[in-house]
């Protein structure tokens, strides 16, 4: 074959005319500059909402392949949050310097902690997905899953001041709710009981209730699995069925070691 004929054949099998990867990358353009709006001190507020705005009338150019209508009547609503979204950010900050004793700043956490940007990236996708803004909100939240281990998918509904301490290995379905002052560490899963496209109406992750510590590389999985306020998940539980609220719910295991005078 020659180099003609595979250009054709490449070209008659690009067959996704939606499928403009600069919508990715202007969408990390777009998260950078959006999170050093709310965050740098030394970044300009009023000039960068202006480059903002440039930057999603791209976005709403190259995502809305049916007509969305108007940028300025997704933007005008989404940049009236934007105050909001900060004080809750600031929340989320506050609770994890609060409840991290390695930390030694505030600062740290904004600068340092990939649970805390995670989260905001979270909470600026989830606006855009309130919205009905098609596919940026996921790749916003891709985005920062790429950067901290961290796959919180921008549907869920996170309340205030939400912790999640180390974050590799985090996962947070679509249809997840969690209340306030929860905390989970690292490797903790809130998933669905089937993966199965015919369930995508339905509520298929789990409910969080205030209060709920939840450790490392636990494993919560069902729409109608709700754990109770002021809980106590320990780490490596499984658990597909509710929790009462000031429960402890604990994983045993067994552990045997073998000593040299065993072995002799």
């Amino acid at each position: 074959m020659d180099l003609k004929a595979i250009i054709q054949s490449i070209n008659e099998h690009k067959n996704q005319p939606n499928l403009k990867f600069r919508l990715k990358e202007r969408t990390e353009q777009f998260t950078n500059r959006l999170f050093n709006t709310l965050f740098d001190t030394e970044t300009p507020v009023e000039e960068n909402l202006i480059g903002l705005k440039e930057d999603f009338d791209v976005l709403i150019d190259l995502a809305c392949w049916k007509d969305c209508g108007p940028s300025d009547r997704f933007w005008n609503t989404y940049v009236e949050q934007l105050p909001r979204l900060l004080v809750l950010l600031n929340k989320d900050a506050e609770a994890i310097f609060k409840g991290d004793p390695a930390c030694l700043s505030i600062e740290e956490v904004y600068m340092a902690y990939p649970g805390f940007y995670a989260i905001a990236i979270f909470r600026f996708a989830h606006e855009l997905y309130n919205a009905g803004f098609p596919l940026v909100p996921r790749l916003m939240t891709e985005y920062a899953h790429r950067q901290t281990g961290v796959d919180i998918n921008p549907g869920a509904q996170i309340g205030e001041s939400f912790f999640i301490d180390h974050g590799t290995g985090v996962v947070i379905g679509e249809t997840a709710i969690i209340k306030n002052n929860v905390k989970i560490y690292q490797g903790v899963t809130l998933g669905g009981h089937f993966v199965s496209k015919h369930l995508q109406s339905l509520k298929r992750h789990p409910t969080i209730e205030d209060n709920v510590t939840i450790y490392a590389n636990a494993t919560i999985l069902g729409g109608q699995t709700v754990i109770g306020a002021n809980t106590i998940i320990g780490g490596n539980a499984w658990i597909t069925a509710s929790v009462p609220p000031n429960s402890k719910v604990y994983h045993t295991s067994e552990i045997k070691i073998k000593t040299q005078s065993d072995v002799s």
